[in-house]
């Protein structure tokens, strides 16, 4: 089993506390090794960190920090559901979606921020297939709203 609680911690990063889902749904389901993640959002300590389109009220280097703490939500509700981040194998999938204007174009720039961060935790292990979708608006008008696809011991 890999020590990447030892490596996030290295990084100076911890994990949450899991997030109150925000409408009927669960944070987690596990099917078999695989460990679907519902949408996380910018949040932490129960606050949202932002709000608004990109990039009109939200800078693309702005929502790419939220993307990170999108991702830390995630491996908290996944620390939550199998005991730890050590017993992921591989993160599979990750799909963001990005509060836009029509005719914006940098997704995949927003998305980058949950990418990077998933492979500079997991390494060759975070590496994942994507998508990146834009959206008139998200729930609570968050700017980015991520799901998670993680396999697992």
């Amino acid at each position: 089993m890999a020590d990447f609680e030892s490596h996030l911690s290295s990084l100076g990063l911890s994990l949450p506390s899991v997030p109150t889902p925000v409408a009927s749904y669960v944070p987690s389901a596990r099917v078999g090794n695989l460990v679907f993640v519902s949408g996380q959002i910018p949040i932490r300590d129960g606050q949202l960190l932002a709000t608004g389109s990109i990039p009109e009220q939200v800078s693309v280097e702005e929502a790419q920090g939220l993307a990170r703490q999108c991702v830390l939500n995630g491996l908290a509700v996944l620390a939550k559901e199998v005991g730890s981040i050590d017993r992921l194998k591989r993160v599979v999938r990750v799909g963001c979606f990005v509060s836009c204007s029509p005719g914006f174009g940098d997704q995949p720039k927003v998305a980058n921020g949950a990418s990077d961060l998933l492979c500079e935790i997991f390494g060759e292990a975070g590496q994942h297939a994507r998508a990146a979708i834009g959206s008139v608006a998200l729930p609570l008008n968050v700017p980015v709203e991520i799901e998670f696809l993680f396999e697992v011991e």
